[in-house]
């Protein structure tokens, strides 16, 4: 599973989130509309979570020492569920205070046409974002649903970008909804309201990340279909008449370990099981090339056959 297309959406949403960042600030100081604020430290909380994605891909390429003997592949993890929990603390909390804040105080907004200028540009530039990441997911998802897809990843760097996106756009919606229907009444509180809406609609992407990543983080063993093309590629390698048990583990988004016990002939001499051993080795990487880390076992089952 490459990271190039993981690589070209983290740079694509980073970019997009550090100019429309500036550009809500700018807007919101003028026009004192809280949905501005909140999107506006939204963008910020997204730019620094590319950041730690693009930190945690670049800790994972480290090479394996004595003390951790397995790599650094997991540091992806890592800073994923550290997105997760800048997106809740810096996005949802503030923007849960701020609109709060605004329902109980409102206050009249300055030059309206300005934030709602900023929020129709943000669509524009987060579309983008989305429509890159989309792309690249489209690559490595397959036949999967988009749902499936962020549930069964490995890769965390495409969901997170992805839900972050899709939250932009609905936080973007939100805030021009709260700003444009305060231009319409004239009550200021619709804004207070867009605001409430931005930093719920935030906390519960970033309870969905934080369950997403926190799974893989504690370890989450091959697919349904890759544990049965691994059994069925063991199975079928010449000498190995059966298997008694495995286990897998993904040690990284990219690397997976596989660790079985497989049934030989009785008879069989040590030369003979090891060259048994290196064909269901080659057997297993031709159908899933991420098995990188394989410990076999051999013993002897009961009712062997071959």
């Amino acid at each position: 599973m490459s990271t190039e297309g993981s690589s070209k959406a983290i740079a694509a949403a980073l970019a997009a989130n550090i100019g429309i960042a500036a550009t809500k600030f700018v807007a919101a100081a003028i026009s004192g509309s809280a949905s501005m604020v909140a999107e506006a430290i939204h963008s910020v909380a997204d730019s620094g979570n590319q950041l730690l994605l693009i930190v945690g891909g670049k800790r994972s390429r480290r090479e394996a020492t004595e003390a951790h003997p397995f790599g650094y592949g997991r540091s992806r993890y890592i800073y994923a569920f550290m997105v997760s929990i800048v997106l809740f603390s810096i996005g949802g909390l503030f923007s849960v205070v701020e609109g709060l804040a605004k329902i109980q105080e409102p206050h009249k907004l300055e030059a309206a046409w300005l934030p709602l200028t900023v929020l129709g540009v943000s669509i524009i530039l987060e579309s983008f974002s989305l429509r890159t990441a989309l792309r690249e997911a489209k690559n490595e998802r397959g036949s999967q649903s988009l749902v499936q897809f962020i549930r069964h990843a490995k890769s965390p760097e495409l969901p997170v970008v992805m839900l972050e996106d899709m939250a932009a756009l609905l936080g973007l919606t939100l805030a021009f909804a709260g700003v444009g229907l305060t231009v319409l009444t004239g009550n200021p509180i619709f804004d207070g309201i867009g605001t409430l809406a931005i930093g719920l609609l935030l906390l519960a992407v970033a309870i969905i990340l934080g369950a997403e990543t926190s799974s893989l983080l504690i370890g989450e063993g091959a697919t349904a279909g890759d544990t049965a093309k691994i059994r069925e590629a063991l199975t079928g390698a010449e000498g190995v008449g059966s298997v008694i048990h495995m286990k897998t583990l993904y040690l990284g988004p990219d690397e997976l370990m596989l660790a079985a016990k497989i049934g030989v002939t009785p008879t069989a001499s040590a030369q003979e099981i090891a060259k048994v051993i290196d064909a269901a080795e080659v057997a297993v990487r031709s159908v899933v090339p991420a098995t990188r880390v394989i410990y076999l076992e051999p013993d002897i089952a009961r009712d062997y056959e071959i």
